[in-house]
């Protein structure tokens, strides 16, 4: 599209969007009237009913694991048990209150950000779409949100408490407190609250302006020039949108910063029991409202600096006027990752460095991950490393580790053995996409999880493994324990070196560990059962022989709409 050119041309482009918005804003906003109830009750009722018939399960086997767990010390636990009954009661009430307020906010504007989607260059007959999406999604979504929560609190939630439970190392150390230390603790962590809560959530209050008119300078600026994120013609609209709700935007930071305050307040305990010092603790409860303030001035490109004090609160930490933030209080080298990633409110550079940088989304990562799963697996299943049987225990028994844990680390690994060899400075996960830390997807979930892999691939490349041991590698993820050296005795594995036998076995080892943390995630349940049914569909179609425990020769899958046909292919099991 042409961008309009002079002071006229602005004006008259400005002008004649405004019925345009505002004829698909009150059409969204009917939508959302509409839709809103429908999903507040599919979320607030489904999500109640899931909450209050798991809660007493809940509360009964949380103090069980916590009492039997060897990870946690027994002062530590004891301290823990004591606090556990308030966060239990208040779980309920708390899930009940959120799935509310979610509802009410996805309900509305998912009808209202899908009418605005639809006038979308790709669209064709947008006048229908403006009237029709957003009405049936929205609910369906709705119902996925129920399910997703279910799953989380049926399974992950039990997953994790069974592994806080398990048996530990015999030189693992647990995690403990020293008794003498906690009251020093406590008195540092009460007035920490007292003071810093009010002084954060004033400096958040008098910078709330400031995020407010620069906000609204910028979006007006892109609006009316066309320029930064609002240069094509669809995203127009969603710029008069993000006008008049920026305000929303604005309340959220605040009570975002509220609520986080609390929780800086309370880490000033943490800093007396690390330095042993009450001094330290009393010291960190001036400098983090320096650091807050240095990062809401960083973040809405003010002056650089605070008029608050900062003093010195780690023995080891030098003393320093810049802003201290990113993932860690405490660490330098992630502040200034951090910074150079800020975005600014009013930058030229930075709008045109965020258009030359596409970020990847979550969504996107995800379908990868269980395409390759898809693919590779119905490839492993031909060649007999993954039987049907395997599949059975999964669907009958529950037992999913091969499939749930090997399979995914099993794509991994082919991807990190791919981009390992490449000149690629990141992951290549497909032909048409490579994963960098610059296009990473905006989630610290998924930094967290994705994170590890370049540092993986960069000890893979230097192993510099040749193409039998690769061969080797890739059957033993799925068929090895991979606990020692030892364990590739008898596996042909080509190397005789027990120091690179036991860094490839450390890296599934992480691998592993790290699939196991992402099929606690709700949506990896979810879109899991459509792999395993994918996979048993394919038994069957190839004629690979299936055996159920109990003699029958198949297990019957009955899906939304009846039972699935030789050739069916449908999303959701039940």
């Amino acid at each position: 599209m042409e961008v309009p050119i002079g002071f006229v041309a602005k004006c008259w482009s400005f002008i004649s969007f405004l019925p345009f918005f505002f004829s698909l804003f009150i059409l969204g906003f009917l939508k959302g009237l509409i839709i809103c109830p429908i999903a507040v009750t599919i979320i607030a009722v489904g999500n109640s009913a899931v909450v209050i018939g798991l809660w007493l399960a809940h509360f009964l086997w949380t103090y069980y694991c916590v009492a039997k767990s060897k990870r946690v010390g027994w002062v530590l636990k004891s301290l823990v048990l004591v606090s556990l009954p308030l966060p239990l009661i208040l779980w309920p009430i708390m899930a009940i209150v959120g799935s509310i307020i979610g509802g009410v906010g996805y309900g509305f504007f998912a009808p209202l950000i899908a009418t605005f989607e639809a006038v979308g260059a790709n669209v064709t007959d947008k006048a229908y779409h403006c009237f029709i999406d957003g009405c049936f999604s929205t609910i369906e979504s709705s119902c996925t949100v129920v399910r997703d929560f279910t799953d989380f609190c049926f399974h992950s939630y039990f997953s994790y408490m069974d592994e806080l439970s398990k048996d530990v190392n015999e030189d693992e150390k647990p995690i403990d407190i020293e008794l003498w230390r906690v009251p020093g603790c406590l008195l540092v962590s009460t007035i920490a609250v007292l003071v810093d809560v009010p002084l954060i959530t004033a400096v958040a209050l008098w910078k709330s302006p400031y995020m407010l008119f620069r906000g609204w300078k910028r979006l007006l600026e892109d609006l009316v020039g066309r320029e930064g994120p609002f240069l094509e013609t669809v995203c127009v609209p969603f710029a008069g949108l993000a006008i008049l709700l920026w305000p929303l935007a604005v309340l959220g930071a605040f009570i975002a910063a509220l609520f986080s305050s609390f929780f800086l307040g309370l880490y000033a305990g943490v800093v007396v029991h690390q330095e042993e010092s009450l001094q330290m603790g009393l010291a960190y409860i001036v400098a983090v409202i320096s650091l807050f303030d240095e990062y809401a001035n960083d973040l809405l490109s003010l002056s650089e600096g605070s008029c608050f004090p900062r003093p010195q609160y780690r023995r080891r930490m030098k003393p320093s006027t810049g802003l201290e933030k990113g993932r860690s209080l405490d660490s330098q080298d992630e502040r200034e990752g951090s910074r150079s990633r800020s975005s600014k409110l009013v930058s030229e550079g930075s709008r045109t460095l965020k258009q030359a940088i596409q970020r990847y989304t979550p969504v996107q990562v995800w379908d990868w991950l269980f395409k390759s799963c898809e693919v590779n697996g119905k490839l492993l299943l031909g060649e007999g490393l993954i039987s049907v049987k395997d599949i059975q225990d999964c669907m009958v028994k529950g037992d999913c580790k091969k499939l749930g844990i090997e399979l995914p680390s099993w794509c991994i690994l082919q991807c990190l053995l791919t981009s390992a060899k490449s000149e690629s400075s990141g992951l290549i996960i497909s032909e048409e996409m490579e994963l960098t830390r610059f296009n990473l997807p905006r989630d610290k979930v998924f930094e967290w999880f994705i994170g590890p892999l370049f540092t993986m691939k960069e000890q893979i490349k230097g192993l510099q493994l040749q193409e039998d041991e690769e061969s080797c590698l890739r059957k033993l993820v799925l068929a090895c324990n991979n606990d020692r050296p030892e364990d590739w005795d008898n596996t042909g594995f080509p190397s005789t070196d027990k120091v690179r036998r036991a860094q490839l076995q450390a890296v599934i080892r992480r691998l592993q560990g790290i699939v196991g943390s992402m099929s606690r995630l709700p949506t990896f349940r979810r879109r899991f059962r459509n792999l395993v049914k994918v996979l048993y569909v394919e038994a069957i179609q190839t004629g690979i022989p299936a055996k159920h425990p109990n003699g029958s020769s198949r297990i019957r899958l009955f899906i939304r709409g009846g039972k699935r046909d030789k050739n069916g292919a449908q999303d959701d099991m039940v």
